[in-house]
């Protein structure tokens, strides 16, 4: 049976700023059976400038008048977080991971062995961030909104080039909230089978059916941001899944994933059982001893005790070698 896709709980800014918070919803994701909950460490100067030049301010959407400066100081998950999540999820059996945006965060996640680590969209051409991630010898996930063909083979060649070879895609639509026709999930087997390389979404729409569909394409992994109550006071709450909605995504993925079956045509042993129900050609019609067989003898219906229908035509005008009694199956070797 096909493996569900692993469902990653991402954290991001809904802590709100509260390391009290950050551990709550963490134990709580797990609870309601995320297999891994992700962070996102990083101070707002490990992303931008603090400026309010025309390009530094954020237009439209949900952030739209604030500075990115202004957004990532709010949204962030400090370095000092860091330590006391990981020594807590380790307590409690949760596998945490986090995406780093600078060499001072991959420092700090180094420094409590950060299991794998992630690209975010907008970093898949910070090439060094790339091979300082790749060599601390974890594995990687590249996030690949945004990006163009020739940007994915040279992220994917650094990351195989100086890391361990455990490299995972995570298409993605790199819109805040984003709207089903925004996605191109086709772009998943497309990545698996250019690459060679386990492929999953990051999906920032409401609801699960992108997730369905994801999985139904050969999703290995899906991302969710994750948040106790949709608050709007937290940053990321208007495309963050609740507790409830996690349940029903993982429920709903084991139900798909239990469906694709294989690449082939299978009859189980229920349906070979159940083949008996189908049709097969039946004699209605008394037949004499040397009788010629007729459409006029014969009806087409269930059960299949008789002649496959198909094979019908092979023993039209035959004759019968004894006295036949309807109803009864048809069978080639009762006609000469």
């Amino acid at each position: 049976m096909t493996a569900r896709p692993r469902i990653v709980a991402e954290i991001s800014g809904n802590h709100g700023g509260s390391l009290a918070r950050a551990m709550d919803l963490m134990l709580l994701a797990s609870r309601h059976g995320a297999d891994a909950v992700k962070i996102q460490t990083y101070e707002a100067d490990s992303l931008t400038l603090d400026s309010r030049r025309p390009e530094f301010v954020i237009q439209g959407g949900l952030w739209g008048g604030q500075t990115y400066y202004e957004l990532y100081k709010k949204a962030c998950t400090p370095r000092s977080f860091v330590k006391p999540l990981f020594e807590r999820a380790r307590e409690e059996g949760i596998f945490l991971f986090s995406s780093p945006f600078s060499a001072s965060d991959v420092e700090a996640l180094t420094a409590v062995d950060c299991p794998t680590y992630k690209i975010a969209s907008f970093e898949l051409n910070d090439v060094d961030l790339i091979k300082l991630c790749a060599q601390t010898g974890k594995a990687l996930i590249l996030s690949t909104g945004l990006a163009t063909l020739e940007e994915i083979d040279r992220a994917i060649n650094l990351a195989l080039k100086f890391g361990n070879g455990d490299v995972t895609l995570l298409h993605c639509e790199s819109h805040y909230p984003a709207t089903p026709e925004m996605f191109n999930l086709r772009s998943i087997p497309f990545l698996k089978e250019r690459y060679g390389l386990p492929v999953g979404l990051s999906n920032h729409a409401l609801g699960d059916s992108l997730d369905i569909a994801a999985t139904a394409l050969g999703a290995s992994l899906i991302e969710k941001h994750f948040i106790d109550v949709r608050d709007e006071k937290y940053v990321d709450a208007a495309f963050s899944m609740t507790p409830e909605e996690l349940e029903q995504l993982v429920a709903d993925t084991e139900a798909v994933a239990s469906a694709l079956g294989e690449r082939a045509v299978v009859l189980s042993e229920r349906d070979r059982m159940a083949r008996g129900g189908r049709r097969s050609v039946y004699l209605t019609s008394d037949m004499q001893e040397g009788e010629l067989l007729t459409r006029e003898h014969v009806r087409v219906v269930r059960p299949a005790m008789g002649l496959e229908p198909y094979r019908l035509e092979g023993v039209l005008g035959k004759r019968a070698r004894a006295a036949l009694k309807a109803p009864l199956p048809l069978r080639e070797e009762d006609f000469v």
